[in-house]
């Protein structure tokens, strides 16, 4: 049983905390900064009203980082610590009738929500575990997003220092990369020589089938519509050796994530992946994100806490809904949607559901989201029954 609720407003260099008991009583506050000397002031507040720290329970706004090392102070002295969504307090603090902003109101006003929602709040705590392959997960997203970025701005780079080649090969094949680092632009390719760009194209290839040859590359090279950069013959070979670098970090992760979830949700790893469609990487971020199934009682509550869910304006007897709402978790958004693309692509039950929302007049990213959410209702069936996917019970 909780005895002091405690709500954190934190801020980069200063945090504000505030106490209250079971009652509802404001116990202390207090204003400090975000350094040794403010933990263990908050710390020695807490303690003062609540002897046994198993018996506190803390709660901050989510802020990027800068709530990272305070949250992590409180959880390794036992006290129950949780991460919020702003959304939430914002919300929670319109119904006040005082409308003053200040860090203490934050504060107040995060402990009051702490203490009116305790029960709801408890069981989205997480494990330090969990919370390590959360952070994993959203490392690789995060890296991906960058190779986006990255492949990007080397297509724009290819497009004006050798145009040509993208009609013949695909320039992101280890094989291109390596070949264009060594020779980034047509009029390096020209004057090589054929027997220097084989050369070059079979240190690329190593083992792998390179699928155009030397000659069709000068050839190309000859004719070209390039024109001239000393700067782009530099700049690219920069940005493939970053590429290829981001790389070898996504496959790192993906085979960290992979084995942490082996050792630590081994069963539900193995449920989730009997879905054709659902690969370990996106298994491991899909139960990063989520913790454990038993936070959610319905899968609708799932969905809403994905953000899937859709919004609903209502004006006397109309009533109509248009986009999802995205106040959710915007990681397990992103994951759901690119695993919904997955089963639509290779699960041919969830191809022909889609098919049939396509069929019955939705749009395409609507028909992907309809197939979205009933992935989420197949998988938290399976997650919560401990069952592995059955093709003729998730059948239309």
């Amino acid at each position: 049983m909780y005895t002091l609720f405690v709500g954190i407003d934190v801020s980069k260099d200063t945090f504000s905390a505030t106490g209250f008991d079971a009652k509802g009583e404001v116990r202390f506050t207090l204003s400090v900064p975000m350094d040794q000397s403010g933990f263990a002031a908050l710390l020695k507040a807490i303690r003062a009203r609540a002897r046994d720290l198993t018996t506190v329970m803390a709660a901050m706004e989510s802020t990027g980082c800068y709530h990272i090392n305070l949250f992590s102070f409180l959880c390794n002295r036992k006290i129950t610590t949780v991460v919020l969504n702003p959304l939430l307090i914002f919300n929670f603090a319109k119904l006040s009738l005082r409308k003053t902003k200040t860090d203490k109101k934050d504060s107040l006003t995060i402990a009051r929500f702490l203490l009116v929602h305790k029960d709801s709040i408890e069981q989205f705590t997480l494990s330090q575990p969990i919370k390590d392959l959360r952070e994993l997960a959203r490392e690789r997203e995060s890296l991906t997003h960058l190779i986006a970025a990255t492949k990007n701005e080397i297509k724009r780079l290819v497009q004006t220092t050798f145009p040509e080649l993208e009609g013949m090969a695909n320039v992101f094949t280890t094989t291109m990369l390596l070949f264009l680092k060594e020779y980034p632009s047509a009029c390096l390719i020209k004057t090589a020589g054929i027997s220097a760009v084989a050369g070059a194209l079979e240190r690329s290839g190593r083992d792998r089938r390179v699928s155009v040859s030397a000659e069709d590359i000068i050839a190309a090279a000859k004719r070209p519509v390039a024109s001239f950069s000393a700067a782009r013959e530099l700049i690219l070979p920069e940005k493939i050796s970053t590429l290829l670098h981001l790389m070898e970090q996504v496959d790192h992760i993906s085979d960290m994530l992979t084995e942490m979830c082996q050792s630590m949700v081994i069963e539900e790893m193995q449920i989730i992946t009997s879905i054709d469609g659902i690969g370990d990487t996106a298994g491991a971020a899909f139960l990063a994100e989520i913790g454990a199934i038993d936070n959610f009682p319905s899968a609708k509550a799932l969905i809403v806490f994905a953000g899937l869910d859709p919004t609903v304006y209502q004006s006397g007897k109309f009533e109509g809904t248009s986009r999802i709402s995205k106040r959710g978790n915007r990681h397990l958004r992103r994951i759901i949607y690119l695993m919904a693309l997955g089963v639509i692509r290779v699960n041919k039950i969830f191809r022909e559901y889609f098919l049939m929302r396509r069929k019955n007049g939705l749009p395409y990213r609507k028909a992907v989201l309809a197939t979205a959410h009933k992935l989420v209702r197949v998988i938290f069936a399976m997650l919560s029954h401990k069952s592995c996917f059955r093709a003729k019970e998730n059948s239309l």
